[in-house]
């Protein structure tokens, strides 16, 4: 009877671990989705966004 029990425990927590793992891919998704409507609409400006990050790329020599 004890490893029923103990059976019974594992499933439910496997059960809220799923649960748990399918609430953070929907959040997941609705960042992702939520990022990616506002770089087509440009966020707060009409033309875009401008990437200012000088430090992405090193000079030449």
């Amino acid at each position: 009877m004890f490893a029923y029990e103990l059976q019974q425990a594992r499933h439910a927590d496997l059960l809220r671990e799923a649960d748990a793992q399918r609430l953070a891919n929907f959040a997941r998704a609705a960042r992702k989705a939520r990022r990616s409507l506002v770089r087509r609409s440009g966020g707060h400006a009409s033309e875009g966004r401008v990437n200012t990050d000088h430090g992405r790329y090193t000079t030449a020599a």
